[in-house]
């Protein structure tokens, strides 16, 4: 389990990134970014904004601050896809016929984006995968560890499942098949559970919590109310549904886990409905895709900041993999809220004052 130091250690990263670009003599206080290409144009392309507020709440702003502060000439281009691939692809090609140097993109399905990363690399347009790893040769990509990310996801599932675990039977609820992060998080949750507990039935959930109703109530109809011992979700919205089904179904003290940190999520990990969930900081991310973003805008050696890389379709893609944090009931306070995700006001509103007082949470 990640110690609670590993959050300050984040933010000394997120700072470090900010400086790197300090020798040019372009660092500036956070502007508005005008809309358009321009001479040092850059990209904004985010797949959500419909089942996620996480988009445009924190990964946009955070991003365009990062570009404006460290570049004066930079200006930021911002679409958001709605889910929607065939969206995605207009909005990517006006980036391109725009004459932006750099566009980060957050692929709705990584799996079509290929022709549109070489068709930008053909015209001089560097791609960065942001979050998600899009398929084709893109110059970098920024996201977290999401490997990792499925080993916490199962390592905290056995935790909470304790003695039980050798006998239990497992439920998995995995993300969506488009999404090369759902593989990802599946290959390192199995890592963790394998061999360890019995996956008594895996399915896709799509990411979307009707979805993940259908299926949990398939695995209740199929193992019974007594065959299943815990659950994991690959995502905290997810999590949320398959919490109400076993609820529906009258299955209770059945550890689930989840991803993201919402505010629903720590405040179910804060009454015991939810076992644990993971945060990832989304500033140690924003800052490292807009320093890279800059950095090829304006021609300069990304390795100082891509220090590792990643396979992809037998290319290595220069990235920068950032480590997720597991929050549980005991550490809602030394990582959500000393992290700045949220205030302890916001989480601990009258129905769930008792719950917080009793984690600590203040």
């Amino acid at each position: 389990m990640i110690r609670p130091m590993r959050l300050a250690a984040a933010g000394t990263a997120a700072v470090s990134l900010a400086l790197v670009l300090s020798a040019c003599g372009q660092t500036a206080a956070p502007q508005t970014p005008a809309a358009g290409g321009g001479s040092e144009g850059i990209g904004l392309l985010l797949p959500e904004s419909t089942s996620s507020t996480r988009y445009d709440a924190f990964d946009k702003p955070l991003i365009e601050q990062t570009v404006t502060g460290l570049c004066t000439k930079c200006t930021v281009s911002y679409a958001n896809a709605g889910g929607d691939a065939k969206v995605q692809k207009k909005q990517f090609d006006d980036l391109v016929a725009k004459g932006v140097k750099v566009i980060l993109l957050d692929p709705v399905d990584a799996k079509l984006t290929a022709p549109w990363v070489d068709d930008a690399n053909a015209k001089g347009v560097k791609v960065v995968a942001y979050d998600r790893l899009a398929q084709g040769k893109v110059a970098a990509y920024v996201s977290f560890d999401n490997q990792r990310t499925g080993q916490l996801q199962g390592q905290s599932l056995l935790d909470a499942l304790g003695p039980k675990a050798s006998s239990a039977n497992v439920v998995m609820i995995d993300g969506a098949e488009s999404d090369p992060n759902a593989g990802q998080f599946k290959t390192g949750a199995h890592l963790a559970l394998d061999g360890k507990v019995k996956i008594a039935y895996e399915q896709s959930g799509e990411w979307k919590p009707d979805v993940a109703t259908a299926k949990t109530n398939e695995a209740i109809q199929s193992l019974g109310k007594n065959g299943i011992q815990a659950v994991y979700a690959a995502n905290d919205g997810m999590a949320a549904a398959v919490i109400e089904a076993l609820k529906a179904a009258g299955i209770k003290n059945v550890p689930v886990g989840g991803q993201d940190a919402s505010i629903d999520a720590v405040r179910r990990v804060l009454t015991g409905e939810q076992a644990y969930t993971i945060y990832k900081p989304y500033k140690p991310e924003t800052d490292a895709a807009g320093t890279i973003a800059v950095q090829l805008a304006e021609g300069m050696d990304i390795s100082t900041t891509a220090t590792s890389s990643t396979d992809s379709g037998g290319l290595r893609i220069p990235s920068l993999l950032l480590t997720p944090i597991v929050v549980t009931k005991s550490r809602v306070e030394a990582t959500v809220v000393a992290g700045g995700l949220y205030k302890a006001a916001d989480i601990c509103t009258q129905q769930y004052q008792d719950a917080c007082a009793e984690a600590g949470v203040k």
